[in-house]
């Protein structure tokens, strides 16, 4: 059976104290491969390497497009073994073989590829200044950058977090999740084979609690980019600030899709089960909450769950598949009672809501793509995050009603709006308080574009040139220009 092993300090070794963790496929239950699982000693020496690297290796010291280069080599990588890494995000995240192939293994290639290309965004600015000085702003690297993703989007968030910060001079311990990190691991493999010095780049995951925290709490980390659950969030962020630790969160989210009698409903449906039903629902994006217009929700809701209720759930690596499972046994056992919680509050089961049954389900880790109905906005489930495939549907009969209830949130990652009328639609995003507004569509990430949330949705910004400033330091560089050289504060005293 394949073992993946550490990566730290330009080597792949196994952990110190030769500890493993599974790789589960939830397809059927099955043990695919193992992952080292980092020990303290493990992470501690990553840290270093990753310090050693900063202080006083060359990775810093080289000029934007020389580091440029090497993420062109990580993400040419990516496309030579796209096939490989996209069975893998499949056979660990349970996510369809087509969501791997066609999203998640080139976005992250595209990533890599975009961000070795942004050394106007870190060149030297200067400020027009009404006085006898040149004053020069420089985007400076923060030093090491402790970056930590989840398990659903394992190829993603490792290019989103590596690519800026290592773009901009910093070096990298990075941990993915224990319960999906296939694919990083075997990334990792590949990376040892360009070149990078060592240091630059540490992948270093670990199924134990205190190794996790030292990496947060670890004084010689400079900045903390964590992408979570937002009680998690709560954690690091307290752990985080002994040292007053730079910070990135991108936390939970529970977000509005608001759907208007003025749409095109063929469209807003498809755009309504993506945004839900797109990757089993394991997305902080999730598009949650349905708030559809009163004029149409019948019309609208008999197309959904008609919908709804044809798509094919299966295995993830079936090209067929529509719909695959949840990633581990206990997170599809938690949704499921999520959904019960609902049935208790008063909602109404529309479609799904089922753990299917029968050979082809048995060892996997299925739940049915469910839709509740009847959901008042101070529910549970209308409230906290399933993080899984299931959609509360909230009628509203204003404008001004499905703004307030959008809003009526701890969250505020992102929304959608669907309308014809573009104005409307423009005038509805700037109220929603939330990070990203999607009009007409739904999930559209840009490596051009920022992107993060609101609220306890977090704070701090993934992409575009606000995600790469995330990874640097701000220096003003005030030179004196006054004729003859004796400005005023040499004549002071």
């Amino acid at each position: 059976m394949k073992v993946y092993n550490l990566y730290f300090n330009g080597q792949l070794t196994p952990a110190s104290d030769g500890k493993v963790f599974d790789a589960i496929n939830p397809s059927n239950g099955e043990v695919f491969a193992k992952v080292a699982s980092a020990s303290l000693i493990d992470m501690q020496s990553a840290i270093n390497s990753a310090r050693e690297q900063f202080d006083n290796g060359e990775w810093s010291k080289l000029s934007v497009q020389q580091r440029g280069e090497y993420l062109k080599k990580i993400s040419q990588l990516i496309r030579d073994n796209a096939f490989e890494l996209a069975r893998l995000e499949c056979a660990d995240v349970g996510k369809t073989i087509k969501h791997a192939n066609l999203i998640d293994v080139p976005t992250a290639a595209e990533t890599f590829d975009f961000f070795a290309g942004v050394e106007k965004w870190l060149s030297s600015k200067e400020l027009d200044i009404p006085a006898p000085v040149r004053s020069l702003i420089e985007r400076e690297p923060i030093g090491v950058i402790a970056a930590v993703i989840p398990w659903n989007y394992p190829m993603i968030m490792t290019a989103w977090k590596m690519a800026p910060a290592l773009i901009a001079g910093n070096t990298v311990v990075f941990k993915p999740s224990s319960k999906a990190c296939a694919s990083v691991m075997r990334l990792a493999e590949l990376i040892e084979t360009i070149g990078l010095p060592k240091g630059v780049i540490n992948i270093v995951p670990s199924a134990d609690h205190q190794t996790a925290s030292e990496l947060v709490s670890n004084p010689m980390v400079d900045k903390i980019s964590f992408t979570g659950g937002t009680e998690t969030g709560r954690q690091v962020m307290q752990m985080a600030s002994i040292n007053i630790k730079r910070m990135t969160l991108e936390l939970g989210g529970k977000s509005p899709n608001i759907v208007f009698a003025d749409s095109d409903i063929d469209a807003a449906v498809g755009g309504a089960m993506s945004a839900i039903f797109m990757n089993q629902g394991q997305m902080c994006t999730s598009g949650s909450r349905l708030l559809l217009d009163e004029k149409i929700y019948d019309v609208f809701m008999a197309k959904l769950v008609e919908k709804t209720k044809a798509l094919r759930i299966g295995i993830a690596e079936d090209y067929a598949t529509d719909f695959g499972p949840l990633v581990t046994c206990e997170h599809r056992d938690s949704v499921y009672k999520f959904i019960q919680k609902g049935v208790s509050e008063g909602a109404k089961i529309l479609c799904g809501g089922k753990i299917p049954t029968g050979a082809d389900f048995d060892k996997g880790f299925y739940l049915e793509p469910t839709i509740l109905g009847d959901v008042r906005n101070d529910m549970f489930v209308a409230q906290e995050e399933a993080f899984g495939p299931v959609l509360c549907v909230i009628s509203f009969s204003s404008e001004e009603e499905a703004v307030k209830l959008a809003n009526d949130t701890k969250y505020g990652l992102a929304a959608s709006v669907w309308t014809k009328d573009e104005e409307k639609a423009k005038r509805i995003a700037r109220q929603i308080k939330c990070g990203t507004v999607w009009v007409n569509t739904y999930g559209g990430f840009y490596n051009e574009a920022p992107f993060g949330g609101y609220k306890q949705s977090g704070f701090g910004r993934e992409l575009g040139m606000d995600g790469l400033y995330e990874y640097t330091q701000t220096k003003h560089i005030c030179i004196d220009k006054t004729p003859g050289g004796t400005p005023l504060v040499s004549g002071w005293f």
